[in-house]
């Protein structure tokens, strides 16, 4: 072994080990199980096992944990409940691989949330919900949340590892820092003769989240756009606790692994909600789901066994994904292994979270809105670059592209309202309606003269300027 470590072939035992050990945990069991107190009625949950999808002439599967919890009613968090799911998956390209279908997941949750958001305030109700998704492919596991829901993982090996992110205004100056900036203001309530009670809160409106998805009635401040983080367990497994402010606002995440510890999911679950009524009464609807990961050749045994380490490291326990060299990678295959960082990002801005960064070749459709997955007419795109910084330098070409309402509904989250100082979307159609006519005449002459062509494989970078 000692000679892959020196050279860039890989010996074949070790490609054999490999693919072995990959075939065992391809497929890892897994446990889960829910329990609820009900204060309002206003938490819902989505639990779905064994979703499919078609890859070439198989089949793979994956499954969807989610939690919503609602406030000024139950219409957003049933909504989001029913939608949400459908809005991310259509914004994957179809025959993507494993390996593509898991790195276009955090841009199509992004794209997911937006759509479902846009599509509910639509409707004109004036619900809002908080929402923590997580989807787990094999041993991969992507979490989108906005909000103040959590989702937490305890791996196999005792560490924790925070997977959402907390969008309570109290608690996160970022998030204050981009509401202010967009033009909302940032206050606690008002009673009356200069005093001040409660958390902080957006005005207009009063919310004291930053995100959320609905809450139409409370201004386009409060945005949809999730944090998402995407880890892969090691082989060994883990334990994903997902679970609503009900309960985080008593239990730490320690106290809330420690003390359903040696439990089954459902057990786990009962007893987390438990711990968090006892400590601190039934203020508010209090929602727990635990998921067991178990590698199909271990036993099923109690997820996880006690911690070896303290808070303290929690943040440093990730293994940045390595670019090196096949050699290095061969180092690490050989090392033990461990949780694994492939993906955070937390920015509210679409020209950031919509770019495609990662090297696949249909991922870009030149005439599909990135957010509605409706087809864009040539003189309709809109680039999601435009207005930024780097728009004096874009080509017509760069994409991804938006339709005039999702471009619309961009510039409002991000304060850039029409005016008489800004450049409307009717004003970014004008500019690159001739172009993109081009564009399409030239792919079509191309085309013509080269025969069936694949469009997906034509990549425009949008990432060139």
């Amino acid at each position: 072994m000692s000679t892959a470590r020196h050279h860039q072939t890989v010996p074949l035992s070790v490609l054999l080990k490999r693919e072995l050990a990959s075939e065992k945990v391809e497929k890892p069991e897994m446990l889960h199980g829910q329990a609820n107190e009900s204060k309002k009625g206003e938490d819902f949950t989505l639990l779905k096992t064994e979703c499919q999808r078609i890859v070439g002439d198989g089949v793979a599967t994956y499954s969807v944990f989610g939690l919503f919890d609602g406030h000024n009613g139950t219409a957003a968090a049933i909504y989001t409940k029913e939608n949400l799911l459908n809005n991310v998956i259509a914004a994957i390209p179809p025959d993507l691989n494993r390996e593509e279908w898991v790195a276009a997941l955090p841009r199509a949750l992004v794209a997911g949330f937006v759509k479902t958001d846009k599509d509910f305030q639509e409707k004109a109700q004036t619900s809002g919900t908080t929402v923590t998704f997580a989807i787990i492919e094999g041993l991969v596991i992507t979490v989108a949340s906005v909000g103040d829901s959590r989702c937490i993982l305890e791996s196999a090996e005792g560490d924790i590892y925070y997977l959402s992110a907390d969008h309570r205004l109290e608690c996160n100056v970022e998030e204050r820092e981009r509401i202010t900036a967009s033009g909302g203001e940032v206050g606690r309530l008002n009673t009356g003769g200069g005093a001040e009670i409660g958390p902080l809160r957006c005005w207009p409106g009063g919310l004291c989240l930053s995100r959320s998805i609905g809450d139409v009635d409370v201004g386009e401040f409060i945005v949809p756009v999730p944090y998402v983080k995407q880890v892969k367990l090691s082989t060994a497994g883990g334990r994903l606790v997902i679970s609503s402010d009900g309960v985080w606002d008593a239990l730490s995440a320690e106290t809330a692994l420690d003390c359903c510890r040696g439990m089954p999911p459902e057990a786990a679950a009962a007893q987390i909600v438990r711990e968090a009524v006892q400590l601190k009464g039934l203020r508010d609807d209090t929602t727990c789901i635990v998921i067991d990961i178990l590698p199909t050749e271990k036993p099923v045994t109690t997820l996880p066994p006690q911690k070896r380490l303290g808070k303290s490291v929690f943040k440093a326990m990730f293994r940045k994904k390595s670019s090196e060299s096949s050699s290095q990678t061969d180092r690490e295959y050989m090392e033990p292994d461990v949780v694994e960082e492939l993906f955070e990002e937390g920015s509210a801005m679409l020209s950031e979270r919509l770019d495609t960064k990662y090297p696949l070749c249909n991922m870009f459709k030149l005439f599909m809105c990135a957010v509605c997955q409706v087809e864009v007419k040539p003189e309709e795109g809109i680039s999601i670059h435009a207005g930024t910084a780097n728009s004096g330098k874009l080509r017509p070409w760069d994409g991804p592209f938006l339709c005039v309402s999702c471009q619309e509904k961009k510039e409002a989250m991000e304060g850039k309202r029409p005016s008489g100082g800004n450049i409307s979307s009717i004003d970014i159609v004008a500019k690159v309606t001739s172009s993109l006519f081009s564009i399409s005449q030239t792919l079509t002459i191309v085309s013509e003269n080269r025969g069936a062509m694949d469009l997906p494989k034509y990549r425009f970078s949008s990432t060139s300027h």
